[in-house]
């Protein structure tokens, strides 16, 4: 028994450390663009899809990722068609999903969606994540300083020949992943605080971009390895306590905030 509960612990830890650093790091390119808010929404895309990975008894992974995938998908095409707010196309997109959600899931099956099951994680799942997380580190790597640059002078990007479309999606389907592995740890309505928390506490302590870049990515795998020791010492469950963790970091870091970058 002690060995079952052994390997469970470092599986779920191995898979909440993945998932809270490529959260955190990923949030410090949301925080310039100041599209942490649009997370949200976007994270919501998750719940028709875990709801019927529920229902039907089937992993996450499978319930999860075509819904939050295919609905970015559609976020990046109707803003591109629309003109609209990307902040807008998703919260018409949120709604949609939420709506779905409550329409297909019993009510005595929703905990697993609101506050996570990365306890239950499974060794195939937990390979998955540290995959998925590499994947989408190299890549918000590679894009990082073009997306910094559309952020701030647009006109200029399309002068050097970038891509604004492209970036866009890439950036997006970056975003879609991250939520779709946060699920597991925090749940469908909390995973937006996966990506904001962690960047803010960094943003208010770093005096460059690479210590900025740094914090957040430690801030986020403290709070998840504090969170998960604290929900099984007092017995809560894991998702709210890894957000109260870090919500705790966020408290210190305004204490000591300093001149930023």
């Amino acid at each position: 028994m002690m060995n079952i509960i052994s390997s469970q612990l470092f599986l779920t830890l191995v898979s909440a450390i993945f998932i809270t650093a490529i959260t955190g790091y990923l949030g410090t390119l949301m925080l310039s663009k100041k599209m942490s808010i649009v997370a949200d929404p976007l994270s919501h895309l998750t719940l028709p899809g875990a709801a019927l990975a529920i229902i039907y008894g089937y992993s996450l992974f499978l319930g999860v990722f075509p819904f939050v995938i295919l609905g970015t998908i559609l976020i990046w095409l109707v803003e591109k068609r629309t003109k609209l707010p990307m902040e807008n196309v998703a919260a018409i997109i949120f709604a949609i999903a939420v709506s779905s959600a409550l329409l297909i899931l019993p009510i005595d099956k929703a905990e697993e969606i609101l506050i996570g099951n990365i306890t239950n994680i499974s060794t195939l799942e937990t390979l998955i994540t540290i995959i998925l997380s590499l994947i989408v580190f190299f890549v918000i790597q590679k894009i990082y300083l073009k997306m910094m640059l559309i952020n701030v002078y647009e006109d200029l990007a399309v002068i050097e020949g970038v891509n604004i479309s492209l970036y866009n999606l890439l950036y997006l389907l970056s975003i879609a992943i991250v939520l779709g592995l946060g699920v597991y740890l925090v749940g469908g309505f909390i995973t937006a605080a996966l990506i904001a928390i962690p960047a803010a506490s960094a943003k208010n302590l770093s005096k460059n971009l690479f210590s900025y870049k740094l914090l957040s990515i430690v801030f986020g795998v403290i709070s998840a390895v504090a969170g998960i020791f604290l929900a099984r010492l007092i017995h809560l469950p894991t998702g709210p306590m890894v957000i109260a963790a870090s919500v705790i970091l966020f408290s210190i870091s305004v204490i000591f905030q300093r001149k930023t970058f």
